[in-house]
């Protein structure tokens, strides 16, 4: 299965070793969208674990703008996965026999997976401010979240250090 991917990425393995450009563009936009959508995301979570129940509508703004969030950063992490699929087709063999890769892809499937319960909690709250547990979630979600951020970049950098 390896050799046969190989031949069907052949042609973009051959452009991306043969080309200085396009390595710097891929991951020049990778780069982009983990600043964009990791930025964004710890951002937000800084300013969830900062809410306090003592300022009047605080919640309610900060719900607002963590619904203003989403799309971007969903947009970046469709830039990270596009760049990330180029990235991994330049070297088939490499990436696909390395454990890093698939690490990073557990990271990424647990950061996904923790953006969709914050959502979930963001948009719960959103129909009733007043649960406290729901809160507690939040902040936990946004907790994991800018710890799975920073572990993803880590072996990421792991991994293309390693390749």
């Amino acid at each position: 299965m390896l050799e046969a991917l190989e031949n069907i990425f052949a042609p973009w393995q051959q452009l991306y070793s043969d080309s200085a450009i396009i390595p710097i563009g891929v991951t020049a936009l990778h780069l982009i969208g983990l600043l964009i959508g990791g930025g964004l995301a710890i951002a937000a979570d800084r300013a969830t674990l900062r809410i306090t129940e003592e300022k009047p509508g605080e919640r309610e703004r900060h719900l607002g703008e963590l619904n203003a969030i989403h799309r971007p950063v969903l947009i970046a992490l469709g830039l990270l996965f596009i760049t990330g699929v180029l990235m991994i087709a330049s070297d088939v063999t490499t990436f696909l026999t390395s454990p890093l890769l698939w690490i990073k892809l557990g990271l990424v499937a647990l950061l996904v997976s923790n953006g969709v319960v914050l959502e979930r909690t963001e948009t719960a709250l959103r129909r009733s401010d007043a649960h406290t547990d729901l809160w507690r979630r939040l902040r936990v979600a946004a907790i994991c979240s800018i710890a799975l951020w920073i572990t993803t970049l880590v072996v990421g950098t792991a991994l293309v250090s390693a390749a």
